[in-house]
């Protein structure tokens, strides 16, 4: 019974965040309740307060749902001999980011953080956005600099140069797409840019 119990609370809570996705989307989150989101999932505010301290504990749970740390996505492709191709890592690990990003819930996400989030109280959008884009620059700056150590980057350019400008790069492939989502695919568009970009950054030796 105590099991049962567990698993329907956890679903409970997944049927909450669901329905944060879909208010905040549609209203924004400043102007959104957690009486609306409760309404939306066809329950009392009372549960969403069982499950969330508020509406900041809310959204940063649902943001939770779909970060992907540029590490994991590099762990989750489960070849040991990458670690001596990092060039190699990162192109993968980015196809495999994109795979997920177009998802439905990691686009509407992110569509949600980028595009209907003011500050408000606990939130700050611009600060989540930041910490998100560092956390991969930082990755990628590691694994460039494997790069450069293992003679894979080119001489004349530091790994903290190449980190930063495929972040840049990275990041405006990203909005871009994500305001027209369906007029292309972030998936063989952005494979196209990465091999144009790493093929520039690699050493010719």
């Amino acid at each position: 019974m105590a099991r049962r119990t567990k698993a329907e609370a956890a679903a409970t809570r997944e049927a909450l965040l669901d329905a944060a996705e879909a208010v905040f989307l549609e209203r924004g989150v400043a102007r959104t309740s957690l009486e609306q989101i409760a309404r939306h999932a066809g329950m009392t505010r009372g549960a969403v307060y069982w499950h969330f301290k508020n509406k900041a504990d809310l959204f940063r749970a649902m943001l939770q749902r779909v970060r992907m740390p540029f590490q994991e996505l590099v762990e989750e492709i489960g070849d040991p001999g990458l670690a001596q191709q990092p060039l190699e890592a990162i192109r993968l690990a980015c196809l495999s980011g994109f795979e997920r990003l177009e998802q439905p819930r990691y686009r509407r996400v992110h569509a949600i953080l980028i595009h209907h989030c003011e500050t408000f109280a606990e939130i700050d959008p611009l600060a989540m956005q930041n910490e998100i884009a560092e956390e991969a620059c930082g990755a990628l700056l590691d694994y460039f600099e494997c790069a450069a150590r293992l003679g894979h980057l080119r001489d004349d350019v530091p790994p903290e140069i190449a980190a930063r400008l495929f972040q840049a790069m990275l990041g405006g492939l990203f909005h871009d797409w994500l305001r027209n989502y369906e007029t292309f695919s972030l998936h063989e568009r952005g494979a196209q840019l990465i091999e144009t970009q790493l093929q520039l950054l690699r050493s010719s030796s």
